[in-house]
């Protein structure tokens, strides 16, 4: 199968995509759609996916998917040779990871997303930053961390439901919580430094996934700097010219 990944690699959700494809093998062509310029708004790609957002995926110019669960789900069943433990056979372990990637877009990502874009990115898209949201995010942030250390980290194995190796639901939650590497570093680790299971979790997973986990977090980083300089230079009132 012919595999084309529409991703930008400052999106959590596409990074999850492109960490499954390159940590097992799957051949693919990267198609970079770079939200910052609205390129996910342009005709040619709502042809792609309808919803306007990051990833989608094409197959053999016959099939699109949007939503990246659901790209991790069909990625991890329809491509030979994926690793058993990312997506496993058995239903009923397919069901507890199904379950961890549901409960993720209602807790760790709605918390993570209103932290980031309330406390630094919020005057990059000609908003006021919203301490009230933002501290209404970190609750719920806080409260789902919470809820990883008691509850999705219970067992012997170090990842997600007590497993030995990462799923897709370790590959999808950790990419999210990553995000907050934009954040300020106090508040970064106000938020984190609570939790140390989820901290050694985050841990083990990167290294799991290496050296592809830190190749396509490069960007994060990146867009980390061009924050700083963007932030700073709002703040010191500088314009463009043309």
């Amino acid at each position: 199968m012919k595999l084309k990944v529409f991703a930008d690699r400052g999106s959590q959700p596409s990074r999850a995509v492109l960490i499954l494809c390159k940590a097992n093998g799957i051949e693919f062509e990267e198609v970079q759609i770079q939200l910052a310029k609205g390129e996910h708004k342009s005709p040619e790609y709502e042809a792609i996916n309808p919803m306007k957002q990051v990833p989608a995926i094409d197959v053999d110019g016959k099939f699109r998917l949007f939503e990246s669960h659901a790209i991790l789900r069909f990625l991890a069943t329809a491509f030979p040779g994926i690793a058993e433990h990312w997506y496993p056979a058995d239903v009923f372990k397919r069901a507890q990871i199904d379950s961890a990637l549901d409960w993720h877009h209602s807790t760790i990502r709605r918390g993570s997303v209103g932290v980031v874009l309330n406390t630094t990115l919020a005057p990059l898209f000609g908003r006021p930053l919203d301490p009230q949201a933002a501290a209404e995010a970190e609750k719920l942030l806080s409260a789902s961390l919470a809820k990883i250390e008691s509850f999705w980290l219970k067992g012997d194995g170090p990842f997600l439901l007590g497993n030995s190796e990462p799923s897709i639901a370790d590959l999808s939650l950790v990419c999210e919580i990553m995000q907050l590497e934009l954040v300020d570093e106090k508040l970064q680790k106000r938020i984190l430094d609570p939790y140390e299971k989820v901290r050694k979790w985050v841990e083990d997973t990167k290294k799991a996934i290496q050296p592809h986990f830190d190749e396509i977090h490069a960007a994060v980083f990146q867009n980390k700097e061009m924050i700083k300089k963007a932030l700073a230079g709002a703040g010191s009132g500088e314009t463009k010219t043309s």
